[in-house]
């Protein structure tokens, strides 16, 4: 089992330049609650001066219900772990092997919409792949991003006083028999896939790749903190 992820040291209010710089911290292989309850906590203490941050991280096997899920789309989740959360949209599954990142992202002081925001975090998704050459979609009214009809990115977030927790599901090389047991994203019969049955690639290339075309798409002049190898232009500190 792994450990609970180190709690975040405070950051000293954030200045002009730092609302321009996006904080990313790599939490490793960490259990889901603690995680979701830190990014809470964080949202809750955050002001208008808190510099932005993305938090990546690869969670053990747990399934994990929207706050509009319904029990009928858990078909057999056995011995995986199922957890009640406050983000949107249905049920799904997270393991080792995909990307999880989780945008803590002021969208008032961005002026940036929700709406804007999930077509930023989609595109970002998209350009990845491209760079993979792997053509991603949208499929309108279910968000994410799909690779001929077959889900390889999920969405579900939350706002709270204008600022965003929880994020996205990048499915890169994992064992993908846990979607066979609910309706991914609360769609009966969804197929999904990830980008290692699509292309070759190195996790933490894909991880690097993500991050700049995220932090490219949300605007941001510099990704800053933990290690960061910016494949697009994007500096580190």
């Amino acid at each position: 089992m792994s450990a609970a992820p180190a709690r975040p040291a405070p950051q000293p209010p954030a200045s002009g330049a730092q609302l321009h710089r996006l904080r990313l911290r790599r939490l490793g292989l960490a259990d889901y609650e603690p995680v979701w309850r830190e990014m809470q906590a964080f949202t809750d203490r955050r002001d208008e001066h808190t510099g932005d941050e993305l938090w990546l991280v690869q969670h053990p096997p747990v399934f994990t219900q929207g706050q509009a899920g319904k029990a009928e789309h858990l078909l057999a989740p056995g011995d995986i772990a199922v957890i009640q959360v406050d983000r949107g949209g249905q049920v799904t599954y997270h393991g080792p092997g995909q990307i999880v990142a989780y945008p803590l992202i002021d969208l008032r002081r961005k002026g940036i919409g929700v709406r804007d925001f999930v077509q930023r975090i989609e595109e970002a998704i998209i350009r990845t792949l491209a760079h993979h050459g792997v053509r991603g979609e949208r499929v309108a009214g279910a968000p994410g991003i799909y690779v001929d009809g077959d889900k390889i990115a999920s969405l579900g977030l939350r706002v709270r006083r204008g600022c965003t927790f929880h994020g996205l599901a990048f499915n890169i090389d994992m064992d993908l028999e846990p979607f066979q047991r609910i309706n991914p994203c609360g769609y009966a019969g969804l197929r999904v896939t990830q980008l290692s049955a699509l292309a070759r690639v190195e996790f933490s290339e894909v991880e690097d790749r993500l991050v700049a075309n995220l932090a490219q798409q949300l605007s941001y002049s510099e990704v800053s903190g933990d290690r960061f190898t910016a494949p697009i232009g994007v500096t580190n500190e």
